[in-house]
């Protein structure tokens, strides 16, 4: 019996009502600002807008991992962009990001500033600015673009494909449940059989290209994606597993996962980073609230 009466499409969609289900409130089928808003600067070369989801940790754990190695020229500030608020439609981030998602940066360490938007983007105008986090020989290089890319193309049915309709579509419809969990497992597999022969995505070394994929497919692993680990049996997945310790263990990906954070266990939030001891504050925090 099928979930719901046969829609038929009109002959011309308009947009007559809200889509419903969690995040109807901020979508809207045109883009551009809904109102006047600056965003703030702060003292540090970087000024990073965003949010601590999967796309926004990214970047935040790229930062963290420049900084350890020594490159203080990657100091930032991290500012909230709460998206449920319609924060990236204020004219300031609008102007950053024309298509009013996070993360969004401002390199404002030459003498104009540069704007990068797209994750992806973001990441490798990072490794190529440091020189860092991306192979110089050709065929590595290659390699580490190549799953660079995949996770841009592929997280789209893990998001906003099994994601949604498992966890945030108002109404439960079989066959979109069942399409993108077979393509979200077909991804687990392709990644699985890749780590069972290499430590980390693009060979040897770690790149841009395993920041990019652990905050989707590591945090699906761990558990930490629309409660789907038993739904999608992501133990049996033994080589990502394996991958996703490995990175989740590195102090710099910790931090990185703390930033801009506003859900979870309190202590691992830090809204907002303007300086490296924000996370020994935050640690005291922590221990302090512990003894109380």
């Amino acid at each position: 019996m099928p979930d719901t009466l046969e829609y038929k499409p009109p002959k011309v969609w308009s947009w007559s009502k809200p889509s419903g289900g969690t995040f109807s409130n901020i979508n809207r089928p045109v883009a551009g600002p809904t109102h006047e808003k600056e965003l703030p600067v702060g003292r540090h070369p970087l000024q990073l807008y965003s949010l601590g989801t999967p796309n926004g940790v990214k970047v935040t754990i790229m930062l963290e991992e420049l900084l350890a190695l020594g490159h203080s020229g990657a100091e930032y500030d991290a500012w909230l962009i709460n998206i449920g608020d319609g924060d990236q439609f204020g004219s300031g981030f609008v102007a950053i990001n024309p298509n009013s998602k996070i993360p969004a940066l401002l390199d404002r360490s030459g003498s104009k500033p540069i704007r990068v938007f797209e994750s992806g983007s973001i990441l490798l105008y990072l490794a190529e600015k440091f020189g860092a986090f991306l192979p110089k020989d050709r065929a590595a290089r290659a390699e580490a673009l190549n799953w660079l890319f995949w996770q841009m193309g592929s997280a789209p049915y893990l998001g906003g494909g099994f994601g949604h309709f498992y966890a945030y579509a108002p109404t439960k419809i079989e066959y979109a449940i069942d399409r993108f969990a077979m393509e979200v497992k077909r991804q687990l597999d392709v990644l699985d059989r890749r780590l069972a022969e290499n430590e980390y995505l693009a060979g040897a070394d770690y790149t841009i290209a395993d920041m990019a994929v652990f905050p989707w497919y590591g945090g699906l692993a761990k558990g930490w994606q629309y409660g789907a680990a038993e739904f999608l049996s992501v133990q049996d997945y033994r080589n990502v597993q394996r991958w996703a310790d490995a990175i989740l263990a590195r102090p710099a990906v910790k931090r990185g996962r703390m930033v801009n954070r506003t859900s979870g266990d309190p202590s691992e939030q830090l809204r907002e980073r303007h300086d490296a001891s924000d996370f020994e504050t935050r640690t005291q925090d922590k221990l302090v609230g512990q003894q109380s």
